[in-house]
């Protein structure tokens, strides 16, 4: 039996390039002491000020737990703020002024970065163009 030569796999290959970009991503928000998945639930509270820890969790794609565990850290930190009066009343989030100031650098770093790809990788930034095009 002979071997077959593997098939390439756009997927396994998009997958790759993701986590390359997510480790330089991950890499410019480490002075700003936070993660991607914290700057993106920053940005959503941002977005909707009283979001609800489900809807932030559905958006983020984790579990309320987590949303619940990550959004502390971010309240511990002075990012966000939850101006529930008692336990067990729906929560209020906002972000604080310090939050607002950490998610304009870190989208600022985000869009460096974004230019290094199209710099990079100008095919890629041309087709990523294009579904942002047809989305908007």
């Amino acid at each position: 039996m002979t071997q077959q030569t593997p098939r390439f796999s756009p997927v396994i290959a998009l997958l790759a390039v993701s986590a390359m970009w997510e480790g330089q991503l991950s890499a410019i928000l480490k002075d700003l002491g936070i993660t991607t998945r914290k700057f993106g639930l920053l940005g959503h509270i941002y977005a909707e000020p009283g979001i609800s820890f489900s809807e932030l969790a559905r958006r983020s794609h984790i579990t309320v737990q987590s949303a619940h565990t990550a959004v502390r850290t971010l309240v511990d930190d002075g990012l966000v703020e939850d101006a529930t009066s008692h336990a067990g009343a729906a929560s209020d989030l906002h972000v604080t002024d310090s939050g607002a100031r950490v998610l304009q650098d870190a989208r600022d770093r985000l869009f460096a970065l974004d230019d290094v790809l199209a710099e990079r990788l100008p095919n890629v930034a041309a087709s990523l163009d294009g579904i942002r095009a047809g989305i908007v």
